[in-house]
């Protein structure tokens, strides 16, 4: 017969296994570790999810999301269906790539304020890094134990997020509106690693720098462009 249970209570348990896959990874990760962290015996765990796979789908599904989780109708969460975590997996990163600063600066062919572009672009990007954080450091972390998952998350995630900011910084290069660089590639993997560890990373520094989220933003947008934009394009 099927189960239901309180909302505060599945929340708890998806908390808890969120934090202790970021902590060990997906391999590592055990039923017992996520009972213990949520303070809960290995057995009430099971009358919430089947498996340690739905535990983490759930994990995914509900990482950054508002709270309280709307509980599903019948417990415990079933193991999903092959392919079914990639696929949450790969609506997220469609949802994170919708960039429209830097989409539309990429069709834009006439000329402009070019830091103040370069400006917007890195803050929709730091803005939308950190909205996203949880689920970010929670497939970043666990994308070694799995090897499908680091399939979708490097091509369809960072390595396509690269690829455009390399073409913007090329366009944008090639027209002497920012400073030419030794490699464009190595400088958008820099721009997109400063932004992603001030964004989400430092937030599980083991020894964190206390600073307002706001002061860290302004801090990276100043850096990066003061870094890219040269002297005549200010």
């Amino acid at each position: 017969m099927a189960r239901t249970a309180p909302a505060d209570r599945l929340e708890q348990v998806i908390d808890a296994a969120t934090r202790i896959f970021i902590e060990l990874g997906y391999r590592r990760t055990q039923m017992e570790d996520v009972a213990a962290a949520a303070g809960l015996a290995k057995g009430t765990v099971y009358l919430y999810v089947e498996s340690k796979e739905a535990l983490f789908e759930l994990a995914l599904r509900h990482a950054d999301a508002s709270r309280p989780i709307q509980p599903p109708t019948k417990l415990p969460v079933p193991t999903p269906r092959p392919g079914s975590t990639l696929r949450a997996i790969q609506e997220r990163l469609l949802e994170e790539r919708r960039l429209p600063r830097l989409t539309t600066a990429l069709r834009r062919n006439r000329g402009g304020d070019v830091r103040t572009e370069l400006e917007a672009i890195v803050r929709e990007l730091y803005s939308t890094l950190h909205r996203s954080r949880t689920g970010i450091k929670l497939i970043d972390r666990c994308a070694h134990d799995y090897p499908e998952l680091a399939a979708v998350w490097f091509q369809g995630g960072r390595y396509g997020l690269l690829e455009l900011l390399a073409q913007y910084l090329r366009s944008r290069i090639r027209r002497k509106l920012l400073r030419e660089v030794v490699d464009v590639g190595g400088a958008a993997r820099f721009v997109l690693e400063t932004i992603v560890f001030w964004a989400v990373h430092r937030h599980w520094d083991p020894s964190p720098q206390p600073i307002d989220e706001r002061v860290a933003e302004d801090l990276v947008v100043a850096l990066i462009c003061n870094a890219l934009v040269g002297e005549r394009s200010r």
